[in-house]
């Protein structure tokens, strides 16, 4: 192996995994360790790798060349795409040893912030160090780090619910929500409960929207009643409304009387629409703009950070008021149009009206028909009044039209692989 003999192993986590032709086949996630009946250090048996759609797969240390904190390269042989599954002696370094609360030998307690595996002569891979912070009982200092062998801390082999959560939320920050959902389907509910309260509101929302129905109700169910509505608020009013669909009518009123009534009056809007509607997938809160406002004042609006693609890409242009419902809906603009135009000109110049909008009722077979006929990312829908009350964009068209178990990993279909020269669990 080209490679130092010693890595730790929470700097390889999102490192990306190259096979020999140099072509990326996912990121680091996880080191898979074997524990042994005697007292030697547990052996690395492997990687857990993240491929596109969110599949986790074992890489068998044997078969990786290279490996250091910018890149993990695999030698020839035909991955296997089956999933990753841990057996009962095995040992999910980074999900399972950080933050564990121990003691080295000097009585000394601390948290595990790290861990370091070592490579032998005859090229085995065993835990060899642990990077260990203690405790000093003071809020304002951080305590002492301490790089000691595995033998001389406490509490490593006996799995138990003494870890906090500051080093693996270190891990996992850079991650984006639709990972980190995965990355929490892969720890014991205490664990992921733990996980997900201690982020902030604005990321254990985007977070919530990313995991299956099962899961987000389990960690708002975890919440304080109060925090789990201040979560609420930071979503988006579609995905709060599909969330609270999913609870009992008495629970879903108690959370939205807690929230900020302009925070609730939109996701009280949604949940009176029919499943499988355009009213029950759009968002409330699309783009709006008057015509008189200028190209550079849609443009600047479109470029507001927290904006999605999709919501982004169009603006729809109304009478006042602007907010929804708004007055009789004009029509609206594609952003690649704003592009195209002078930054002074007006919206109401340059509005197109020539697609009819969608009305609250339309069943999202025909909503997904239309978008498809007309190449739309988003369409406006209207009320029996004309005023402009959503939006349905691509993204929520996708939600809604896949299996309701598509974001739960367990529910997804494995692929087979061949026999020779495979990289899976049985691969020494």
């Amino acid at each position: 192996m080209s490679t130092p003999n010693r890595v730790y192993l929470a700097r390889l986590a999102g490192v990306a995994v190259f096979d020999p032709n140099g072509d990326q086949v996912g990121r680091v996630r996880d080191a898979v360790a074997r524990m042994r009946a005697t007292q030697r250090p547990p052996e690395v048996v492997g990687l857990v790798a993240e491929m596109p759609m969110r599949r986790r797969i074992f890489l068998s240390i044997n078969r990786i060349t290279s490996i250091d904190t910018d890149a993990v390269v695999l030698g020839s042989g035909t991955l296997n795409l089956r999933r990753f599954e841990k057996r009962p002696n095995e040992l999910l370094v980074l999900q399972e040893l950080l933050d564990r609360r121990v003691q080295l030998d000097s009585g000394q307690a601390g948290s595990v912030v790290d861990v370091a595996m070592e490579s032998s002569r005859g090229g085995e891979w065993a835990l060899s160090r642990v990077a260990v912070r203690e405790h000093t009982g003071r809020l304002t200092r951080r305590g002492h780090l301490h790089q000691v062998d595995w033998d001389r801390v406490r509490g490593l082999g006996a799995v138990g619910d003494n870890r906090g959560t500051a080093n693996l939320l270190a891990v996992l920050e850079d991650m984006r929500p639709a990972d980190l959902a995965n990355a929490l389907q892969d720890l014991p509910d205490t664990r992921r409960n733990e996980v997900a309260a201690a982020l902030d509101d604005e990321r254990l929302a985007d977070v919530l929207s990313e995991l299956p129905e099962r899961d987000q109700v389990e960690i708002l169910a975890a919440l304080d009643r109060q925090r789990a509505a201040d979560v609420l608020e930071e979503m988006e009013p579609d995905d709060a409304a599909d969330l609270l669909n999913e609870l009992p009518p008495p629970e879903q009123d108690v959370l939205l009387d807690l929230m900020e009534p302009d925070e609730a009056d939109p996701v009280r809007q949604l949940l009176r629409y029919a499943s499988g509607t355009a009213g029950s997938v759009m968002t409330s809160e699309p783009v709006i703009l008057p015509p008189d406002a200028t190209v550079a004042e849609a443009l600047a609006r479109i470029r507001e950070a927290q904006l999605s693609p999709a919501v982004a890409a169009q603006v729809f242009v109304a009478r006042a008021p602007l907010t929804t419902p708004t007055g009789r809906y004009l029509g609206m603009v594609h952003f690649q149009r704003l592009l195209r135009e002078p930054p002074a000109d007006l919206l109401g110049g340059i509005v197109v009206n020539d697609i009819d909008p969608l009305r609250t009722s339309t069943p999202l077979p025909e909503i997904t028909r239309r978008m498809a006929t007309y190449d739309m990312v988003g369409m406006p829908v209207v009320d029996r009044n004309n005023r402009l009350v959503g939006a349905v964009t691509v993204d929520d068209v996708l939600d809604h039209s896949l299996p309701r178990d598509w974001r739960d990993r367990d529910a997804a279909p494995t692929s087979s692989a061949t026999d020779d020269g495979t990289l899976d669990g049985d691969d020494e």
